[in-house]
């Protein structure tokens, strides 16, 4: 399993940042919702403070129609009681209709936005990232995120101004009894700040290891033919029963520091008014307190135990959602492709870099060389100076050992990767000063795992095409590609192909690729070993068909079989990360010892009868399916 970046790993890494000014990133997206926000929070505030009137409604009533025995009055002050609970419970039950749908509009914008950035960021991006780590921050962080714009970061205001106000009540009341109950401010602020900070760490720590348990059962779905095939459900249940464990363990430790927050918040509190009730009592037995003001400091003590106990699990939703609000940019804070980039040393302006001559026509590698981002500095690069000229309408066929650096030179053309030093050009034109949109237009790529998405055969062919490709193109490349299985499918070419294309064999899924990459008539062709699951029956066909469309195009073809080579018009020979050859077929079996030496092991292949697994060109779908 590939391991994220050392940000989104190690909690540690955080550990300094403001939980505020972390959450104060999530401005952009709730400025829209502002007003409804600001007049959701402002009506639960009018809500705690009409509760805080009750306790003096009740000191009237104690003090006077009780005192007096005035039974109209205690019904009066009934009603008020009443009408008073009224309102506080429809004023609350605004607020949540008042936050309810902006904040679903606020998560879905979120989702929106990580997703296209996700579709923006390069290859290296994704090679980096587990694909569970992406889901869980576009899914679990995003709701911990929306319930905190619901909740906490309304109530953390209210609770404090409800706190602030009801404070002042005691202290207007008896000034004695409201510094007992203040007693514990001061330990339960310095108790907050450390668990703030313990927990942030653990919070992180979890989310983290749900993006881990995320990939593992990922994986598992996807893989499954591979875990029944060989037997391996133990051994995945295992690892899944470890990192559930960890995961475990993990909430376990938050819910011992909340439970120890909890502790705290509400026995000190507890102890505070237990006191202010004995010393109150004492009060009003000496003549120095009436009951009702006594009744009334109590009232509005008990009237403050909930802001002051939801403290903890206030802090402990901010703190999930601040550690949610870190992994949400650690994502969009990634530069997209096209994106604060420099153009390599060897990049030209378009100005300068087109040329018409014939000379620069066609695709052209010049002195390119290649290294992973996240190869280390003394490394060896993977490509290293590679000058390559594919000339207008051109085959070239491209051979190597496997580690070559073949599918990374492919890779470059369509700028999945960028050049670490010299560059590229079609037809004269430095495809780094291309915007992506016209280069990807221009080139046409079928990669050796052909890779189906959850859509009808011909939404995934035409994928490749422009908008206004229809049923004739659909039904061309299909021709070419030796597809025809599809008009046998249940539905067609309308027929779901299913997740990733299980459903399909590896030579049906190889073929569709193809399709896929011809289907636009592209002026340039990047196919990485497209035949290599097909069976000798369904090659040679494709490869008549394919013939055609080479004649109309420029070709960059990785081919590992003598009859994918002689497809090409050149061949280039890919060693030790440069090209050591190139020539013809028939040149480079009697010049070059290790071209001959790669098409022989080819050949021997090829007369054992070996074809690649997964290969059939006659099965139908619900055989495949099976």
């Amino acid at each position: 399993m590939p391991t994220t970046r050392a940000t989104a790993k190690d909690p540690e890494v955080h550990a300094g940042r403001s939980a505020v000014r972390t959450l104060l990133r999530l401005w952009p997206y709730v400025r829209p919702v502002r007003a409804r926000l600001f007049t959701a929070a402002f009506v639960a505030v009018l809500a705690s403070c009409m509760g805080l009137v009750i306790p003096l409604v009740l000191k009237w009533m104690v003090d006077g129609p009780i005192a007096d025995r005035d039974s109209r009055g205690v019904w009066f002050g009934a009603l008020w009681l009443l009408l008073l609970g009224l309102g506080e419970a429809l004023l609350f039950g605004l607020r949540r209709w008042l936050v309810a749908r902006p904040l679903a509009g606020v998560e879905a914008a979120m989702r929106a936005a990580l997703y296209r950035r996700l579709q923006r960021l390069p290859v290296a991006f994704h090679d980096r990232w587990p694909s569970g780590q992406l889901l869980s921050r576009a899914t679990s962080d995003l709701m911990l995120l929306r319930m905190f714009l619901a909740f906490p970061l309304t109530f953390l205001f209210v609770n404090a101004v409800t706190i602030l106000v009801g404070v002042i009540i005691m202290l207007a009341q008896d000034w004695s009894l409201g510094l007992v109950i203040l007693g514990p401010a001061i330990p339960v602020l310095i108790v907050c700040i450390v668990f703030e900070r313990r927990y942030h760490l653990v919070a992180r720590r979890a989310q983290d290891q749900v993006g881990d348990l995320t990939t593992v059962v990922e994986e598992s779905v996807l893989g499954i033919r591979i875990i029944k095939g060989f037997g391996r459900h133990r051994s995945q249940a295992r690892a899944f029963r470890e990192l559930s464990g960890t995961l475990r363990g993990t909430e376990l430790h938050k819910a011992r520091l909340l439970s120890a927050i909890w502790a705290v918040i509400v026995t000190l509190p507890e102890l505070a008014i237990g006191s202010a009730l004995v010393l109150g009592t004492v009060q009003v037995a000496d003549g120095d307190l009436s009951a009702g003001t006594l009744v009334a400091f109590l009232s509005t003590a008990l009237a403050l135990r909930w802001p002051v106990d939801s403290i903890g699990f206030l802090l402990a939703m901010s703190q999930d959602a601040a550690t949610a609000t870190e992994r949400y940019f650690e994502v969009m804070d990634e530069d997209p492709e096209g994106e604060g980039e420099m153009l390599h040393p060897g990049a030209h302006h378009p100005a300068s870099a087109s040329d018409s001559s014939g000379a620069d026509r066609g695709l052209r590698f010049h002195d390119v060389s290649f290294r992973y981002p996240d190869a280390p500095a003394d490394s060896p690069p993977v490509l290293d100076r590679v000058d390559l000229h594919i000339r207008p309408g051109e085959s070239m066929a491209l051979v190597g050992t496997t580690g070559s650096g073949k599918t990374t030179l492919t890779a470059l053309v369509p700028r999945l990767h960028e050049v670490t030093s010299g560059r590229i050009t079609l037809d004269g034109h430095d495809i780094s000063a291309l915007p992506r949109e016209e280069l990807r237009a221009l080139v046409a790529v079928a990669f050796e795992e052909p890779t189906l998405f959850s859509a009808s055969v011909g939404a995934n062919v035409l994928m490749g095409a422009q908008d206004s490709a229809g049923e004739a193109e659909l039904r061309h490349a299909l021709s070419v590609a030796q597809a025809d299985f599809v008009h046998s499918l249940p539905q067609g070419s309308d027929t779901q192909v299913g997740e990733q294309g299980l459903s399909l064999s590896g030579g049906q899924r190889q073929r569709l690729a193809l399709a896929r990459a011809v289907v636009g008539k592209p002026r340039f062709l990047v196919l990485d070993d497209p035949l290599s699951a097909l069976d000798v029956h369904t090659e040679a066909a494709v490869e008549a068909a394919l013939r055609r469309v080479l004649a109309d195009t420029t070709a960059l073809i990785v081919a590992h079989r003598p009859s994918t080579v002689l497809l090409a018009d050149r061949v280039a020979l890919l060693s030790g990360g440069r090209i050591a050859a190139v020539g013809t077929h028939h040149e480079l079996l009697r010049t070059n010892a290790e071209y001959a030496w790669l098409m022989a092991g080819a050949d021997e292949r090829t007369d054992r009868g070996d074809t690649p697994h997964g290969t059939d060109s006659t099965d139908s779908f619900e055989e495949a399916a099976r």
